[in-house]
């Protein structure tokens, strides 16, 4: 069992390689993000490199953000951190259900790991026979026309669906995902859902919840950047966000964002 100590050092961690992977987006650190913060951690009095290992599997494929939105490979020092992240405590071979048949914490950190081991093979082939994680089941369908707080419930077709206020904020904790070359059942399930998160983002800025804000408008940039027609621009969204802070994961959310719709570099 997870203590609380553990939880609050792992997000603090996390914390810090979101800065790390922000700012070599944009450009103002090194080329390293994830082997920088490992070894940082090592060489810190008190520092914990497995703690650090840990964030690397909490941010999924933004440690390879940088490397994906800009082009630049990523250094050896960078897929040896990742490929040891992956390999210190390797991903279940077989995947937990989605909700409502599985619990949503266990499906969640399935996908971020698919995405990490995804990115990591695309970036570095030589290594995809040994980092890979299989892929999960997809996620509940978002149905508009169902009340908006309808929990995840099994449809006469054997699928799932639910109302899109859950919906949108399970989607948004998938946002490292969202990232050109990732594809698979959770984009399908963006790219039908468009509405779902553009309700979800809107409510979660009114709500100033500006943390959700950021990782679902991700998802509206994603979706933008793949030519999916959206009931709202995501780009004043996404500049709106990124004036109210809100932390250096949502700061990071929204530099990709930014990207992702071509827009001017921060």
């Amino acid at each position: 069992m997870i203590s609380e100590r553990s939880r609050t050092a792992h997000s603090e961690s996390a914390d810090q390689l979101a800065r790390r992977a922000l700012d070599a987006l944009r450009g103002t650190g090194g080329a390293a993000v994830a082997a920088i913060h490992v070894e940082a951690a090592a060489a810190e009095a008190g520092g914990d490199p497995a703690v650090a290992l840990g964030a690397v599997r909490i941010l999924g494929a933004d440690v390879l953000a940088p490397y994906v939105l800009t082009g630049q490979p990523p250094p050896a020092g960078d897929t040896a951190a990742i490929g040891l992240a992956l390999s210190a405590l390797p991903p279940d071979e077989t995947p937990p259900p989605a909700p409502p048949a599985g619990t949503e914490e266990a499906w969640i950190m399935a996908w971020i790991d698919w995405g990490l081991a995804a990115v990591q093979a695309r970036l570095d082939p030589a290594d995809a026979p040994v980092r890979t994680a299989p892929l999960p089941q997809g996620p509940p369908r978002c149905d508009d026309a169902t009340p908006r707080n309808l929990p995840p419930t099994t449809h006469a077709d054997g699928g799932a669906q639910e109302g899109w206020v859950s919906w949108s904020v399970r989607m948004g904790k998938l946002a490292s995902l969202a990232l050109p070359g990732l594809d698979g059942p959770v984009h399908d399930a963006a790219r039908a859902g468009a509405l779902g998160l553009a309700r979800g983002a809107t409510r979660a800025t009114l709500r100033r919840d500006h943390p959700t804000a950021a990782r679902i408008t991700r998802w509206l940039a994603w979706l933008r950047a793949d030519g999916v027609a959206l009931p709202l621009d995501p780009a004043p969204l996404t500049e709106h966000i990124g004036l109210l802070g809100g932390g250096d994961r949502p700061a990071l959310d929204t530099a990709v964002a930014r990207r992702l719709l071509g827009l001017e570099d921060l």
